[in-house]
């Protein structure tokens, strides 16, 4: 069974929508996946308790047992648990980070986001853990071409020590729409934009997860994989570090 810790240290960055998208697309493709709601906010109970397998999909818990969680999660015959995780206090976020295999850390593409997703990269650093950075709520590409604060928010994090991942998520009202009729943008009709970019952003953690590298999947994120080559070129250059550049 492999673990996924969704991390965030500051509310509103979109914790919740990935952690219960890639679940449910995770179930979508086969894979038999549980969510562990270890925010004190419960939002994902709020959204998947209501379904018909809400039951045997999603647990309230907290981050002192989270260990059991796991070890019961693995016993049921789970392949996968995504773990929800408070915002703070950091000691929490870091337990979670601790038994992950992989932790996702979330941001939308400014300033404050991207500060707190540097103290998310440090927690995952810190315990010597595996990481990507996320996009959330970015600007849709026009023409392949990515919108300034997304190209700057690449820029900003090119000095974190973790990836951004080769897929964002766009800022699109679909996602609420799923939330309040409990299901994920998979599940409703004429969300297939929304759908396609979950998708592709689970299959790229699901091979991180399995350590497969595997050919990138193609998608309308293509653009923002381009950038993340480039500056993954620039981040080996520069060395290691946890700076973060300013946006203009």
């Amino acid at each position: 069974m492999k673990t996924l810790a969704v991390v965030s240290r500051k509310g509103g960055a979109g914790k919740t929508t990935v952690a219960v998208n890639l679940t449910l697309a995770a179930r979508a493709m086969g894979v038999k996946a549980v969510l562990a709601d270890a925010d004190p906010q419960r939002s994902a109970s709020e959204v998947l308790k209501g379904r018909e397998d809400g039951a045997s999909l999603v647990f309230e818990t907290s981050a002192a047992k989270l260990f059991a969680l796991m070890e019961a999660s693995r016993r049921s015959g789970a392949e996968l648990l995504v773990i929800d995780t408070p915002a703070t206090p950091e000691q929490d976020v870091a337990e979670a980070v601790k038994i992950a295999d992989l932790s996702i850390a979330v941001a939308r593409p400014t300033y404050l986001d991207l500060a707190a997703a540097v103290r998310s990269v440090a927690i995952v650093q810190r315990l010597g853990r595996d990481g990507v950075i996320v996009l959330n709520q970015c600007a849709p590409a026009r023409r392949r071409v990515e919108p300034p604060q997304v190209v700057k928010a690449c820029e900003a994090l090119r000095f974190a020590s973790l990836p951004v991942a080769a897929v964002a998520l766009r800022n699109r009202v679909v996602y609420q729409t799923a939330f309040a009729q409990m299901r994920s943008v998979l599940e409703l009709d004429g969300a297939e934009a929304a759908s396609a970019e979950v998708r592709a952003l689970f299959a790229e953690v699901w091979r991180r997860l399995r350590g497969e590298a595997g050919a990138p999947v193609r998608s309308a994120n293509d653009d923002l994989g381009e950038v993340g080559a480039h500056l993954g070129a620039a981040r080996m250059a520069a060395g290691p570090g946890l700076t973060l550049a300013p946006i203009a």
